[in-house]
């Protein structure tokens, strides 16, 4: 597969979704749902333009610390990190990029999400203000707040409906603007969802991307995953997602392991390295 990517036979699409499957990802858990990368960061441009590296996401860096102004508290977070108990080690992130509750939020227009989401909620949807929404202001609080680090899922590259509130539920309003919650507001550079999908899979094929895609790909699947080399990418997530982490059937008291197993389900997980 690595030699057909860089061969230009398969696109970065095909290859992504190839690692995910490699690494344990399936459409069939929320809990290992696809990874895919935040590729841009320009959401408020009338116009996108490809050719200017600009509009593109830094791909060498997690999405916690793509705005530099967040390295640094989460720096120090990790430095100043300790565990009286000697069980957790230090980390940089206690969310993870990939959850199912992540997965939930996106795709919370569409069927079985809509009712996986209110099952969550305990029979209600969340607050208006905590649901997807927008793009462009999904984007800025990603940049402005370091302890919101949700990657993509696939859909973001080929499934318009996601963004249409087709089904006319009722998602609340926010509470400052009284702004009522229905399709998600797209960024400037996009008429339409299709048109979205259009340039956003568009943006993925692009000559940057495919530059940098390898980047992106250490980060979640590769070397910087774990170790000093994930220390040193300001990489390393709560002690509970990594794969061997926990040895589940060692544990004899079934509620602590039941607490344990609920933890991994909702706190995200990361994929088996490759």
């Amino acid at each position: 597969v690595l030699q057909k990517w860089v061969n230009r036979e398969i696109s970065n699409f095909d290859y992504l979704i190839q690692l995910n499957t490699m690494a344990g990802r399936t459409y069939n858990d929320l809990a290992q749902y696809p990874v895919f990368p935040w590729i841009l960061q320009d959401y408020t441009s009338e116009e996108l333009d490809l050719n200017n590296p600009a509009v593109f996401r830094d791909l060498s860096k997690p999405i916690g610390v793509v705005n530099e102004k967040n390295a640094k508290a989460v720096k120090e977070k990790y430095e100043n990190f300790e565990d009286p108990l000697g069980i957790i080690d230090k980390f940089h992130y206690g969310t993870h990029y990939s959850n199912a509750a992540g997965v939930m939020h996106y795709l919370i227009r569409v069927e079985p999400f809509t009712t996986l989401h209110i099952q969550l909620q305990s029979g209600r949807f969340d607050c208006a203000d905590r649901q997807f929404h927008s793009i462009p202001a999904t984007w800025q609080a990603l940049m402005d707040n370091p302890n919101d680090v949700k990657e993509l899922i696939p859909e973001f590259f080929y499934f318009p409906e996601f963004l249409e509130n087709q089904n006319g539920f009722n998602l609340g309003q926010l509470q400052i603007s009284k702004e009522v919650v229905n399709d998600v507001i797209l960024p400037k550079w996009a008429h339409s969802p299709e048109d979205f999908i259009y340039k956003h899979r568009k943006a993925l094929e692009s000559e940057y991307v495919s530059a940098h895609l390898h980047e992106w790909i250490d980060l979640i699947f590769g070397y910087k995953q774990r170790g000093p080399a994930a220390v040193e990418a300001l990489n390393v997530f709560y002690y509970c997602t990594y794969e061997g982490a926990v040895d589940l059937d060692a544990l004899t008291d079934e509620k602590e392991r039941k607490a344990l197993e609920g933890m991994i389900n909702n706190f995200g997980q990361t994929p088996c390295q490759l």
